[in-house]
């Protein structure tokens, strides 16, 4: 086992000293990169650069090569490898996003649907965790992920994205009995899932709930934080002598933050919309916090990244418990140099708030 040569991402979300805050970037491996697009097309298609373990630690280490400032690496994969795993036939329509070849419309439908094992049906994350955990060589820690079972629902259900939810919300009004069987077999995945990627070497975890904030307040505690709140009681929290911090983010869940605080992660993501200064007084020592620039502002000058930086950190204010990043993922039109003066700027402005 290496050591870790940083490992202050895993110390702020454990609310430990670091001497500064800590930073990394929603989808850093990423299209804004003329590296991962070299990449993508060396493998063909997107499908091919995630189910190829070679490929996708060469994309995970090009921002960590790129941007030394990095502190952690958050392995290459996609949210919706676990619906495909149960026979929804995961493709990719170019300029439309993901789509899937069958969709999930009645109970026999969810009935029907197995639960994926992670080391048998979706082995090929399991090789991209162990192969890039290797290639870091305790540079930096690995950061695993998966969508949360609302999230990955919606996508199930609608076939692919969608901006209305119209069948998602349906089925959650109309059949809840068939919803909550969904959710339920999706929770059980994306939990084993996630201790799969646990055991082959990721040191923390993210659940991306990206559409739980289009519920109604009533309707998230029941069918989104409900079922993160399971999937965090049955994660594996200590491998290789050490603790495995669980991040979890709702976009657009700034109004239930103390409920998502109560649900057992260690942090709580945030996006742009919440003052950070705020959030830190709402949920108090209970969550570390890790966010939350608004990611257009790398469209910006680096002068005035570089004063939004220093907006957040003093809005945070004093102490550990913050992890960097931005309130969503990054934009494939950012230009690298605009990320790299974000990510200088949050080390050398946050010494000052970590003596």
């Amino acid at each position: 086992m290496t050591a870790l040569k940083n490992d202050r991402f895993l110390r702020a979300l454990l609310k430990q000293p670091v001497d500064v805050t800590p930073v990394w970037m929603m989808r850093q491996a990423g299209r804004y990169l003329p590296e991962y697009r070299a990449s993508r097309a060396n493998a063909g298609d997107f499908m091919s650069l995630c189910m190829n373990p070679e490929f996708a630690c060469e994309v995970t280490m090009q921002p960590l090569d790129r941007y030394p400032q990095l502190d952690a690496a958050i392995l290459f994969s996609d949210i919706l490898t676990i619906p495909d795993a149960m026979g929804q036939g995961l493709y990719f329509e170019t300029g439309e996003g993901p789509r899937f070849k069958k969709v999930v419309s009645t109970l026999a439908d969810i009935e029907a649907l197995p639960i994926p094992d992670p080391h048998k049906d979706l082995g090929y994350v399991m090789d991209a965790v162990s192969t890039i955990r290797r290639e870091l060589n305790g540079r930096v820690p690995l950061i695993g992920f998966s969508g949360s079972p609302w999230t990955l629902a919606t996508y199930m259900v609608e076939g692919g994205s969608s901006k209305d939810f119209r069948k998602t919300k349906a089925m959650l009004y109309d059949n809840p009995q068939a919803m909550h069987l969904l959710l339920d077999k999706l929770a059980q995945s994306v939990t084993s899932y996630l201790n799969g990627q646990i055991m082959a070497g990721a040191q923390a975890v993210q659940i991306f709930d990206t559409w739980g904030g289009n519920l109604s307040a009533a309707a998230y505690q029941e069918f989104s934080l409900a079922y993160m709140r399971k999937i965090v009681s049955g994660l594996i929290r200590e491998h290789e002598g050490r603790k495995v911090p669980v991040i979890m983010f709702t976009k657009g869940g700034g109004l239930w933050l103390e409920s998502i605080a109560d649900a057992g992660a260690d942090a709580l993501g945030l996006d742009w919309t919440c003052d950070i200064g705020e959030a830190r007084r709402r949920v108090g020592n209970q969550v570390a916090l890790q966010g939350n620039m608004d990611p257009t502002v790398l469209y910006a000058k680096p002068e005035a990244i570089r004063s939004e930086v220093g907006r957040i950190l003093a809005s945070y204010g004093k102490g550990t418990g913050h992890v960097f990043n931005l309130g969503h993922g990054i934009t494939p039109e950012v230009n690298p140099e605009h990320a790299g003066a974000f990510l200088r700027a949050v080390h050398e402005l946050s010494a000052q708030y970590h003596e």
